[in-house]
């Protein structure tokens, strides 16, 4: 049996999307922004677009601009409103998580060396952070908080909403990194009080390459792209027009099926979490918490327990046909422990031991008992 548990890094293409795109890759071809008939079918296809995607998160189309996938749409987010608001009030203070995912940790890491101060807050072990640490960080300087909604290695979920009623009345600008609950979970912008919100196709059985960016109107936004007019002077460069036409079948999809996806997908991780204490209960970590996505299970085999060895351990699950990741990433052929597992409190030693499970709508629960089979074989196999 071949098993794909690693839904949190791509998810395969739905085939009503495939089937939505393929005439935007053969008779509708024309370049969106010509004025000939062939230009302007495919701006109403994009507009179309735009309007399904807005209404799907209760923003104005005019709020929403089409990127290359989630990291350009982070960067895009993060770079755009800290220098904007920096040339506007001089403030040069942000905020965000040691647990974040690298396309905004990097993006603030490279903001810290020029002109801005940057705090990355501690998270606890369940990878959030804490209220009291987010407003003992907060000055009068602060001008951008980012902090994502569903943490792609733990599954933690971050409380939105309460983050964003404690900057109420603060003058700070709140982003939040939606890539793993975008299509997944309902989400109203207008009752969150975000400032923005990033997401990506592949992620919720749409094509790779495609994303967007939600900015709230009156948000200073400046671009990091500059040679063309689209997405209203912010974003430029030719549209990717199936990526675009993909992505909003993919939320049609999704906007039809979201409970009955979080159900089956809850089933399967409880069925998983279940066999995975049977076989062995004190030597392996359930990591984020008591909040967690249904759609990710992140484990942790402990040191003193297993010799852990990452990359041995993805290979030994690989060759027996169960496909996950250990959240970790992979840098010239070496695998490193994650930065979000250590930022919980876990040893490197303990890190090396971490394996992801992330499911979709297209798993089974034979799958899940076969990927028990294989676990428990590996826990054999490297049990001290």
């Amino acid at each position: 049996m071949k098993v794909y548990f690693d839904n949190a890094a791509t998810t395969p293409l739905h085939p009503k999307v495939f089937e939505k795109m393929q005439p935007f890759l053969t008779e509708n071809f024309g370049n969106p922004s010509s004025i000939h008939s062939f230009g302007r079918k495919v701006r109403v296809a994009i507009e179309e677009s735009r309007e399904l995607i807005a209404d799907f998160i209760n923003a104005n189309p005019s709020e929403i601009y089409f990127t290359s996938g989630g990291t350009e749409a982070n960067n895009f987010v993060v770079f755009g409103i800290a220098r904007s608001e920096l040339a506007e009030s001089g403030r040069n203070h942000l905020i965000t998580s040691e647990a974040e995912h690298h396309s905004v940790y990097d993006s603030f890491l490279e903001l810290s060396k020029n002109s801005f101060t940057v705090n990355f807050l501690n998270v606890e072990k369940d990878s959030i952070i804490s209220n009291e640490s987010l407003l003992q960080n907060i000055n009068s300087n602060t001008l951008l908080i980012s902090l994502m909604h569903i943490n792609n290695e733990t599954g933690a979920v971050s409380p939105i909403e309460q983050f964003s009623s404690l900057l109420k009345q603060k003058n700070i600008f709140f982003h939040t990194d939606s890539v793993q609950s975008f299509g997944k979970y309902k989400i109203d912008v207008k009752l969150s009080g975000i400032n923005s919100l990033t997401a990506s196709a592949h992620k919720i059985n749409g094509p790779k390459g495609i994303g967007f960016a939600y900015v709230k109107s009156g948000t200073p936004l400046s671009p990091i792209l500059f040679g063309g007019s689209q997405e209203r002077n912010r974003r430029g460069g030719t549209e990717n027009v199936t990526g675009i036409i993909g992505f909003a079948e993919s939320v049609r999809i999704a906007k039809d099926s979201i409970q009955q996806n979080l159900n089956h997908v809850n089933e399967l991780k409880q069925r998983l979490i279940t066999g995975i204490r049977s076989i062995d209960k004190e030597g392996i970590i359930i990591n984020g918490g008591i909040n967690t996505s249904p759609y990710i299970l992140s484990i942790t085999l402990k040191s003193d327990h297993y010799k852990n060895d990452p990359e041995a351990m993805l290979m030994f699950l690989d060759i027996n046909g169960v496909a996950v990741s250990n959240g970790a990433a992979c840098t010239s052929g070496t695998v490193k422990p994650s930065h979000v597992i250590l930022s919980t409190g876990h040893s490197v030693e303990d890190a090396k031991g971490t394996i992801r499970f992330s499911f979709g709508w297209q798993n089974t629960a034979e799958e899940v008992d076969y990927s028990l089979e294989v676990i428990s074989q590996l826990t054999n196999k490297f049990k001290k």
